[in-house]
């Protein structure tokens, strides 16, 4: 059995990853899975949070992912972002004025709809921040000052 799977991380503006990794373990909708070569088909969305990937080298790689989908097969995983950005290249400051605009829309929201929509930028807002607090423990933040 081969010691690696084949990782294509894909959003609609562009290919963020397509390498062969020893393992990735993502958000899925129903809580982290973690893909291993030989592992069975599958089929999950995805939520906001982090894909971590381990590289044939043993590095790691850390790639934020709003939300999507992903196909497992046995020799190939492939992650079919809504938005997908290393998490190194995240900006914190943005993030944690995304998540203070979303916490303000949530107290104020006048039907379900606003509600809803408001809970789910601030599920992704704070997702973004644990993905650049990850990335920075292991060492892929960017700064941009």
């Amino acid at each position: 059995m081969s010691r690696t799977i084949l990782c294509d991380i894909v959003s609609a503006e562009r290919t963020l990853f397509s390498s062969p990794v020893r393992y990735i373990v993502v958000a899925a909708e129903l809580g982290e899975v973690g893909v291993f070569p030989g592992h069975a088909p599958l089929l999950t969305m995805l939520k906001a949070g982090s894909a971590r990937l381990v590289k044939e080298d043993g590095s790691e790689d850390m790639i934020f992912i709003s939300g999507g989908f992903m196909e497992v097969q046995p020799h190939k995983v492939i992650l079919l972002a809504d938005f997908a950005e290393r998490a190194g290249e995240l900006d914190m400051e943005e993030a944690l004025a995304a998540k203070q605009h979303a916490e303000e829309h949530l107290g104020s929201s006048s039907n379900d709809l606003d509600h809803t929509r408001a809970l789910k930028e601030l599920n992704e807002a704070t997702a973004r921040i644990k993905a650049i607090e990850q990335s920075r423990k292991i060492g892929h933040f960017v700064d941009k000052k």
